[in-house]
């Protein structure tokens, strides 16, 4: 880059200040300002950076012709107008998941954006996660197979969020890690959930992606599961290929065993099944912190004018599954196209 890109964080809570701590360390920028409503949230920041300008209005960094891009880590309902105010005030921008809370205003963010030719990136950081390329990579291969089904599992206890759902906090992830290996969006969506903590909010959902050709996703999602757990599973016709968020030495596994169905030409079309049966192999990857790939990924958009793999389009299609999926959950489950 010619130059650093000078960055402001509005929303300092605990996304907030990972981003500004991840900046402050990439050589090709440097956090100027922070906004938050809660004066400690800023104190905390002060503390650590003396030259960091904080302030409890937003529109305030906004004006600041010394900040180049924003990061928007406030609560989700407020995403829509804070963005939408950076975008007008020619800032690039991260918003965090998800983009907005309704498909129209995800729209007009993107199409506002490209009219005004700033970068817009949705924090999806699993779409940086090294170990994820790597289950990417071996969907794709050829001799991985038809992929069958994928199946997820995001739980812990707590962190239970105020302003939102735990179907709008979790599930996203997976929804977006889905369509990156697969290389599509779902085409329905069901849901079935609980509000054990609080009436009229689900702390528990279960979501049900089917994609065209066949494919099946299924996502399980928990504020209130004792057992932390970070788990994809890729079932291929050839392969199990496992990816454990948690685990530091072999976050990637890969079964070499499968079935898949022939017909015999023989026995009047009736089908053979034959099964695979091969190593367990853990392949090698280079475990660096999403978030920094994120936001070096994001600094080389902005640089190279390019447009970020997690885009507004991106995030615009993470939204509209969760409002099909929210529509499911208020029929009981029903099936409903996304």
């Amino acid at each position: 880059m010619s130059r650093v890109l000078r960055i402001g964080v509005i929303g300092c809570g605990h996304w907030g200040k990972n981003y500004v701590r991840t900046f402050s360390d990439r050589p090709g920028s440097r956090v100027v300002r922070a906004a938050d409503l809660v004066r400690s949230n800023l104190d905390f920041l002060a503390a650590r950076d003396t030259a960091l300008v904080v302030t409890e209005d937003y529109r305030q960094l906004l004006s600041d012709p010394d900040v180049d891009a924003v990061v928007v880590a406030t609560p989700a309902a407020t995403h829509f107008p804070i963005a939408k105010d950076s975008i007008e005030a020619g800032k690039h921008l991260i918003v965090e998941k998800p983009l907005a809370l309704d498909v129209g205003e995800c729209e007009d963010l993107t199409e506002l954006a490209d009219k005004r030719g700033v970068v817009l990136m949705v924090g999806h950081t699993f779409l940086f996660n090294d170990s994820v390329h790597k289950v990417r990579e071996l969907v794709q291969a050829e001799a991985s197979g038809e992929v069958y089904y994928l199946t997820a599992r995001r739980n812990h206890l707590g962190k239970i969020r105020e302003d939102v759902s735990v179907l709008w906090d979790l599930p996203a992830h997976d929804i977006s890690i889905f369509s990156f290996l697969l290389g599509q969006e779902p085409r329905t969506v069901s849901a079935v959930g609980g509000c054990y903590l609080r009436q009229g909010r689900e702390d528990v959902t279960f979501l049900t992606l089917r994609y065209a050709g066949g494919a099946v996703g299924h996502v399980q999602t928990s504020w209130i599961d004792a057992s932390k757990i970070r788990e994809l599973v890729v079932i291929t016709g050839h392969r199990r290929i496992e990816f454990d968020d948690l685990d530091p030495l072999e976050s990637v596994r890969v079964f070499e065993k499968g079935i898949t169905a022939e017909r015999d030409v023989e026995s009047f079309g009736e089908f053979n099944y034959r099964l695979r049966d091969g190593d367990i192999l853990s392949p090698r990857i280079e475990r660096r912190e999403p978030l920094r790939n994120l936001c070096q990924h994001f600094l080389d958009c902005v640089a190279d004018g390019e447009r970020p793999l997690a885009d507004g389009a991106n995030g615009t299609n993470v939204v509209r599954v969760l409002k099909a999926a929210e529509a499911s959950l208020a029929q009981r489950g029903i099936e409903i196209t996304v």
